[in-house]
C-alpha cells in the first residue's frame, strides 16, 4: 500500500488506501491523531463517506472515506490551493506510507 499523489488544477490529493475499509480510515485517523497530534476539529459522518477536517502545520486539510472511492487526504479548499498546503499533503502521505507499511508487514508476520 503505497499513497498516490493526483495533482489537478492545482490541488494535490493523496489516495492513501483505494480499498481502505472504513477500519482502515479509522487506523489512519489514530496514527494522525495519537503520532502527530492531530485534532479533527469537523467530522461529516454519513452513510457512505467520512470526512474529518484538521489542521496540520496551519493547512486546513480533510481526510476522506468513501466506500467507492477507499480513503484519501485532501487541502479543505480546492479552488484556492496554495503550495503549502499540497506540501502538507505530500508530507502527511509520507507519513502515513512509511506508518501503514509497518503495521501491514506486522500483520503478515502475525
Amino acid at each position: 500500500m503505497c499513497p498516490v499523489l493526483h495533482t489537478h488544477e492545482g490541488f494535490t490529493e493523496a489516495v492513501i488506501d483505494e480499498d481502505g475499509g472504513l477500519k482502515r480510515f479509522y487506523e489512519v485517523a489514530n496514527l494522525l491523531s495519537d503520532e502527530l497530534r492531530i485534532s479533527f476539529n469537523n467530522k461529516l459522518d454519513d452513510f457512505d463517506s467520512l470526512i474529518w477536517d484538521f489542521t496540520y502545520h496551519g493547512q486546513a486539510l480533510s481526510l476522506h472515506y468513501n466506500i467507492y472511492t477507499g480513503i484519501c487526504l485532501y487541502p479543505q479548499q480546492s479552488n484556492r490551493v496554495m503550495p503549502p498546503q499540497n506540501k502538507a499533503v505530500a508530507d502527511l502521505a509520507g507519513f502515513l506510507e512509511s506508518r501503514l507499511l509497518i503495521n501491514t508487514v506486522k500483520k503478515y508476520i502475525s
